[in-house]
């Protein structure tokens, strides 16, 4: 939907947090009045009906992150903890540098709070308590921007950057960065479908324990197939826009069997 992650799903490997918000704000009555069946906080809620106490909502904010921030760094910024969402802020189209990341239970919160100023990359990142409203209104906010723009533009580049992309040689082979974690070697196909590709010319990227990376490497007919793909740089998938690269068969062999 708007972000993607790590996983908190009944155990699964997935790592798109978009699905699951919707259900988890639906279905959990940690997260609103509804009645439904608990998401995940079955435990948790139980606890707070026997104690008689309402549980916070566990929702912690982050400031100050790298504009190219991802949800597997900031999965790695708070090691160990159970994250349920990550939803990153952005104002008009453009990130903010902040970000909410829900966690599984309300005394993770603690823990997540015991990381403020500390480092992701060269950034210090500041982590704050939040609110269920704060984080709402923020999701609110971000359904809104993703309809008045559509797609979301992409943050500019600067003129240098695009040219060094232009020059580079084209051997029939793109490399894709950004994509969903989620995403499928049908979504690339289903994107590039206006070009002669077949799912085994299709490579996606994983690291050593085996998750995505966002990452993919795409075999075109021939150079000029793989040129002609350019145009759909930095279109979206998702609401996730896709850059793309001139690549080349060795990098593609060495980025997906290096495990």
């Amino acid at each position: 939907m708007y972000s993607r992650g790590k996983y908190m799903d009944g155990g699964g490997d997935g790592h798109d947090f978009g699905s699951k918000r919707q259900r988890l704000m639906d279905s959990n009555p940690y997260y609103g009045n509804s009645p439904g069946p608990s998401f995940m906080y079955g435990n948790a809620s139980y606890m707070s009906q026997f104690f008689g106490q309402p549980q916070p909502f566990p929702v912690v904010r982050l400031r100050g992150l790298p504009f190219n921030c991802t949800e597997i760094d900031i999965a790695e910024f708070f090691m160990g903890l159970d994250i349920v969402d990550v939803l990153f802020v952005h104002k008009s189209g453009r990130f903010s540098g902040e970000a909410f990341c829900v966690l599984a239970y309300p005394v993770q919160v603690d823990f997540a709070l015991q990381r403020n100023k500390q480092n992701m990359g060269r950034r210090y990142i500041e982590v704050f308590r939040s609110k269920r409203q704060e984080y709402y209104q923020a999701v609110a906010s971000e359904v809104a921007d993703s309809r008045s723009i559509s797609p979301r533009r992409p943050p500019p580049r600067m003129k240098s950057y695009d040219d060094a992309k232009d020059s580079m040689p084209h051997t029939g082979v793109l490399k894709l960065r950004g994509l969903p974690f989620s995403a499928t070697k049908e979504d690339i196909l289903d994107f590039f479908k206006d070009f002669e590709v077949s799912e085994d010319n299709v490579h996606m990227v994983f690291n050593s324990d085996g998750r995505a990376t966002g990452e993919a490497f795409v075999e075109f007919a021939s150079a000029e197939d793989s040129k002609a793909a350019m145009i759909k740089d930095r279109m979206s998938i998702g609401s996730r826009y896709i850059e793309l690269f001139p690549s080349s068969h060795d990098e593609a062999e060495e980025a997906t069997s290096s495990r």
